[in-house]
This record gives C-alpha cells, sequence and structure tokens, in this order.
C-alpha cells in the first residue's frame, strides 16, 4: 500500500488569530510541533513576548507566550487525506489509539475530523472536506 502524502492545505482559528496561538512555554511546546505535527520553526521573537512563527505545506501558525488560556483556543486544520494525517502523527510518536472520527456539518460542506490535543493545552481539528 503505497503511503500518502498528507497536505495541510488551511487553517482556521477558533478564535481570533492562528498567528497568536497561546502557550504557556514556548520552547516546551515548540518539539511537539516539529516531531508530532511536522511543522517547521520559521522565524522567533523575544518582543513583545516569546513567540515563534510555525509553517507546513502553505499554512502559518503562531505560539506566543501571550498570558491567554491555550485550553480555550486552537484552529481548524484542513488536510487532503484525514486518515493519512492521523497514521503520519502516530508514525511520529502521537500517543492516541484511535482517532475517534467524526462528522461535522459547516453550512454546505461536511468534514470527516479528529481532534488532537497539544501537550500544551491547545486543540486542533483536522479534517478532510467529503464529497
Amino acid at each position: 500500500m503505497k503511503s500518502v502524502e498528507v497536505i495541510y492545505k488551511n487553517a482556521w482559528p477558533y478564535l481570533q488569530n492562528k498567528m497568536n496561538l497561546p502557550v504557556e512555554n514556548l520552547s516546551n511546546a515548540i518539539p511537539f510541533y516539529e516531531k508530532i505535527m511536522g511543522f517547521e520553526q520559521t522565524a522567533h521573537s523575544n518582543s513583545p513576548y516569546k513567540s515563534a512563527i510555525l509553517k507546513r505545506n502553505e499554512i502559518e501558525i503562531g505560539l506566543s507566550e501571550n498570558g491567554e488560556d491555550p485550553s480555550q483556543d486552537g484552529c481548524f486544520f484542513e488536510v487532503n487525506d484525514v486518515q493519512a494525517a492521523f497514521d503520519e502523527l502516530r508514525a511520529n510518536g502521537f500517543t492516541k489509539e484511535n482517532p475517534d472520527f467524526s462528522f461535522q456539518q459547516h453550512g454546505a460542506t461536511r468534514w470527516k475530523v479528529f481532534f488532537v490535543v497539544a501537550p500544551d493545552g491547545l486543540c486542533y481539528c483536522i479534517g478532510e472536506m467529503q464529497k
């Protein structure tokens, strides 16, 4: 069976800003995104607080020690193949055994999704548009 290259196509924040997602400790958070989720750090800043930009395919997200509550934020990631995305996470060391796929309807679009809670507390919904 040929493996599918997982493409992250879009990122939509739950709250207002996918470039300012809150984490308590940036240095502790980044390895999960790089090793498990396959993002690459492309920028880092210490002003006005510690922050980093992470990129995968054509999408970017930002993590920030901005004092906000990580458990109240995250993003929805659109991928080309939701099963392959879960399989890749598992191969990279993600410990969740079962993706608990579900279906969500947003407007006229139906999505097959699963959820990932990062060690920093941010929650991500990873989904594939269903035809």
